[in-house]
């Protein structure tokens, strides 16, 4: 197809799923298939049984043959395994655009055609009034669980745990995603915009690429403010990657994705050293990571199967795993969700991108429940945790608020 230019502005409800980086990437609207998966361990197995059950039926044409061509589905799953809500959906209409190619996948029958694309779309309504409140802890409550986490690391309990705070809004008017993406694309476009059942945010953060044999994350951990000029900007950036703090909190979860990896490849890159990353309110410790799989582990595993595979890492959970998740359900007095749990697509090459799901919020009508976490070790300071924390906040502040 020519190229349809902007890809959120194609949208044309707020009922919709997109996955865009820098003007690339995939959005659909309708639902040919859909399924909200129970609380489990196999969450991801039961949602690649359906998902493979649904491929295997269909009668695919596919005359362009990348990865997100023919039929796709978005997804994103709850960060705890114990939590229900997980969702996976296969839009009738998807809209894709990489490399200079661009397509339209349609889904449906002569009897039952799907939408057009480029029809007269809803119109958009910006959020308007838009009031804020705590979530289950106050800030200085907040602060006393970053402190209970330093003094169990300290007693040896564990190494690293990444706490959340939670903050609500509350709109005049019923919140339409579509403005909040296109808002986030806008000033994010580094980050990978997103929308899935209710799910918004821009991730700084790829868990898990597959095209083909090949695999790519990209680990962040590790966080410092954008500077006002260039010196400081600078400054602050050379402070964080000298900082022994950071560097721990970086080395977990760098490990974590190394180990999960490790014995799926053939071939394993790890960067020898963390680099900077860069986006417009924050800067993080980054670490790429790439890899062959073998070839019996390119024919098992899906995108999603690794994404499994790896979830949830030591960047949004801590280390070791199952003492730092206790301590979380202990400590954060709510349940995540599905913020910092994978979100993004497959095909039904097995081809996909998961990110983990951060700088989000769930929406639900009028309102809005934001998360945002930190890596919390034996050096951390609950003041210094929290004001990373509310940084994190402001790429959704902005996009509810426009300013």
């Amino acid at each position: 197809m020519a190229d349809p230019g902007d890809l959120i502005g194609l949208l044309p409800a707020p009922d919709a799923v997109a996955w865009v980086r820098n003007g690339e990437g995939l959005v659909g609207w309708g639902a040919a298939a859909r399924i909200v998966l129970p609380a489990g361990h196999d969450r991801f197995a039961a949602g690649e049984k359906w998902l493979r059950e649904l491929f295997d039926s269909a009668d695919v044409i596919d005359e362009v043959a990348v990865p997100g061509s023919g039929p796709v589905a978005f997804g994103s799953f709850t960060f705890d395994p114990a939590s229900d809500g997980s969702v996976l959906v296969v839009p009738r209409v998807v809209v894709g655009r990489r490399a200079g190619i661009s397509w339209l996948t349609t889904i449906g029958t002569e009897s039952d055609p799907a939408g057009p694309v480029g029809g007269s779309p809803d119109p958009l309504a910006a959020p308007a009034g838009v009031r804020w409140a705590d979530g289950s802890l106050t800030p200085p409550l907040w602060e006393r669980s970053v402190a209970a986490a330093v003094a169990a690391i300290r007693a040896g309990t564990l190494r690293k745990v990444v706490l959340a705070i939670e903050l609500h809004a509350t709109a005049a008017n019923e919140i339409d995603q579509r403005v909040l993406l296109a808002r986030l694309t806008d000033r994010y476009p580094d980050c990978y915009s997103f929308a899935c059942a209710g799910l918004v945010g821009a991730t700084p953060e790829l868990l898990i690429r597959r095209t083909g044999r090949t695999v790519h994350s990209l680990v962040l951990a590790g966080t410092t403010p954008r500077g006002g000029t260039a010196q400081a900007d600078t400054a602050l950036g050379q402070t964080l990657l000298a900082s022994a703090k950071d560097a721990d909190e970086h080395s977990y979860a760098v490990e974590d994705v190394r180990a999960a990896l490790r014995p799926l490849c053939v071939d394993l890159r790890v960067e020898a050293r963390p680099s900077l990353l860069r986006l417009t309110n924050v800067q993080h410790l980054a670490t790429r990571v790439d890899g062959m799989l073998a070839d019996g582990e390119a024919a098992t595993r899906s995108a999603l199967a690794l994404a499994a595979a790896l979830h949830p890492t030591a960047a949004v959970c801590g280390t070791p795993l199952e003492t730092a998740m206790d301590l979380i359900r202990e400590l954060e007095g709510t349940d995540r969700g599905r913020y910092a749990g994978p979100v993004g697509w497959m095909d039904s090459r097995d081809d996909g991108e998961w990110g983990i799901a951060l700088r989000c919020g769930e929406l639900d009508g009028r309102h809005m429940r934001l998360l945002a976490g930190c890596g919390i070790v034996a050096a951390s300071e609950p003041a210094a945790e929290l004001a990373e924390a509310q940084s994190k906040f402001w790429p959704m502040r902005h996009a509810l608020e426009g300013h």
